[in-house]
């Protein structure tokens, strides 16, 4: 099986470091496609994370940066106007010529989160059903055709341009982790994408993703799993698990050890990681995001050269 790698561009990190220049994203980001790396990612959050608009600098790496596909590692849809939206993902489909991926979610309840949504006017309440029906908007309007609208939002005959380089729009891969949000990603979306926790749990995951697509009706063939994955490789392995629980803690103002019950994460050796990377694959992964923990070109470099050992 071939599998795909993808690099996530620090966009929190530079902005905690104070550091608001782009060219070194950009920069980040050819080096990784030198590397052979399949995609570049960014994440998402206004306020209660802040960082780079993901959409604008996305837009900026598929324009700098040929044949790797650009995605958002997620963006949080209900926090944004899905007329505006579909235009937005439009023009970034138009501009890397077919290669975005929209990875999305509906954002965890935390009160930074929840101060967010109130500070862009948006509910957080029932943002569920405006994630999914925002979504169903958009393709609506990537169809080129006038398109009349009654729901939370209101359209009438609204034609939609540029349409996106894909005649169905780029694929919508959505983070969701319990079992209703995973039946919802079966039977509406291009892809699953979770945050972790763990091997053993991702494969059973995948297993109930793949089966609820199936009963869908849905071509398993048209479909991605993927997963987003934390890293730290050293020569000591208590001093990259060390690394990780610090900048978990610095990235999100919570325990570690919390944090690690659901986000995949492992400090080790080379072979150490190698092996934890490879597990997910074998439970169905067939793009990696990877986030790194440390030195970034050097983590980079490892999982290029030992690509062939994540699938054995």
């Amino acid at each position: 099986m071939t599998v795909k790698l993808g690099y996530l561009l620090p966009t929190r990190e530079k902005i905690m470091q104070a550091s608001h220049s782009v060219r070194p994203m950009i920069e980040a980001a050819k080096e990784a496609a030198d590397l052979g790396f399949d995609s570049i990612w960014a994440g998402d959050s206004l306020l209660a994370r802040p960082r780079h608009d993901p959409i604008t600098l996305l837009a900026g790496v598929a324009g700098a940066v040929p044949n790797v596909d650009v995605g958002t590692a997620v963006l949080l849809p209900a926090l944004r106007n899905p007329v505006v939206l579909a235009q937005q993902l439009a023009t970034v489909d138009q501009i890397s010529e077919g290669r975005l991926i929209v990875g999305a979610g509906i954002a965890p309840d935390t009160p930074a989160v929840r101060h967010e949504f109130t500070a862009a006017g948006v509910p957080f309440e029932r943002r569920v059903g405006r994630y999914m029906e925002g979504i169903r908007l958009c393709r609506a309007l990537w169809s080129g055709e006038p398109v009349t609208w009654e729901g939370r939002w209101s359209v009438t005959a609204g034609t939609l341009a540029p349409v996106p380089y894909r005649k169905s729009g780029p694929p919508i891969w959505s983070a969701a982790t319990v079992s209703a949000g995973i039946e919802r990603t079966a039977k509406h979306h291009d892809g699953w994408f979770p945050i972790g926790p763990d091997a053993g749990t991702f494969a059973q995951r995948n297993k109930e993703f793949r089966a609820a697509a199936t009963a869908a009706g849905r071509n398993l063939d048209d479909l991605t799993t993927a997963i987003y994955l934390t890293v730290s490789i050293m020569d000591d392995s208590a001093d990259a698990e060390a690394a990780i629980d610090t900048y978990l803690e610095d990235y999100y103002s919570a325990p570690a050890a919390a944090l690690r019950k659901f986000q995949a994460c492992k400090g080790g050796t080379e072979d150490q990681v190698v092996d934890f990377v490879r597990a997910f694959v074998q439970g169905g992964a067939q793009h990696l995001v990877i986030r790194c923990v440390g030195d970034h070109r050097s983590i980079q470099q490892i999982l290029a050269r030992r690509r062939d050992d994540l699938t054995v």
